[in-house]
């Protein structure tokens, strides 16, 4: 199979271990062996949408890493942790508790581009090692600030609680963003519960839990929840091709004179993909060949 599986993590395990887990349900159902890998980490202590690739969508997979994605998450006001999530210990507290008008009042300041201190205990690196690892040894952890996107930010009226929704960028922090709306309403708070709603074009509206993809394993009926390789494009337009074009694309060749659309295109010979191309000044280069 080559495309996507989108699963919904449940809080509790890593990224890697919902690739194991996908990897033995294609064990389980009997299917050839395929490449795999995941287009965005979520935290053990995260859930949602998680887009797994197979087989040639792992080239995309990289791309998928630089989607924007869209975030729902809770602030537990008046205890900040060490790791800004309910893992963490305490280091500060306040008896300050906002109210939903309150947060609603300062979500413009955080929305557009912003700049942001990622936390402490994150993936990023301090001269060759991982800031969680310095963070957990005891070491003092000081990360230069970022610049990040907040496409939208809202209070999620439908939810009983008060619940936030961020549209951001790559290389934004829900955890920071919560500790800096906290600190801009005068007190502290950390990330409580964090779901990841969308990712890329991906919603949580094909997504299915570990069980369910174990038992599609079981019935070797994991196509009938495989999206295409495409899915992984729908924000680019596709480019037909003659075969002859396709052949020429699959050797490397520039195609030369073609009326396109600008910028990165779906080259697809029928319903086959061929490559993911660059055109400009009506020349096509590719940029990810499929082996389709």
């Amino acid at each position: 199979m080559h495309g996507w599986l989108i699963i919904d993590k449940p809080v509790g395990p890593g990224s890697t271990q919902v690739v194991s887990a996908v990897k033995h349900a294609l064990r389980a159902g009997g299917y050839a062996k395929a490449k795999v890998g995941h287009g965005g980490t979520l935290d053990p202590l995260a859930s949602g949408v998680l887009p797994v690739a197979l087989g040639e969508a792992t080239k995309l997979a990289g791309r998928m890493l630089d989607s924007d994605k869209v975030y729902a998450f809770t602030i537990a006001f008046g205890t900040q942790t060490d790791t800004l999530d309910v893992e963490g210990q305490v280091v500060a507290t306040s008896a300050v508790v906002p109210t939903p008008a309150q947060v609603q009042a300062v979500l413009p300041r955080f929305t557009g581009t912003i700049e942001q201190v990622p936390p402490a205990f994150s993936a990023l690196k301090v001269d060759g090692a991982r800031a969680y690892a310095l963070a957990r040894a005891g070491a003092e952890v000081a990360l230069k600030p970022r610049a990040v996107t907040i496409h939208a930010l809202s209070v999620d009226e439908s939810q009983p609680f008060l619940t936030l929704v961020a549209h951001v960028s790559k290389g934004t922090y829900i955890r920071s963003l919560a500790r800096d709306i906290a600190h801009a309403l005068g007190t502290v708070g950390h990330v409580a519960m964090l779901r990841r709603v969308k990712a890329g074009p991906f919603t949580l509206d094909t997504a299915i839990s570990l069980d369910k993809l174990a038992e599609l394993g079981q019935a070797r009926r994991l196509e009938d929840v495989c999206l295409p390789l495409r899915a992984g494009l729908d924000d680019i337009p596709a480019l037909s091709l003659t075969p002859d074009q396709a052949g020429l694309l699959r050797q490397g060749r520039v195609l030369v004179g073609i009326a396109a659309n600008q910028g990165l295109n779906f080259a697809m010979l029928g319903e086959t993909p061929v490559a993911l191309v660059e055109v400009s000044d009506r020349e096509v280069r590719v940029v990810r060949g499929f082996n389709l």
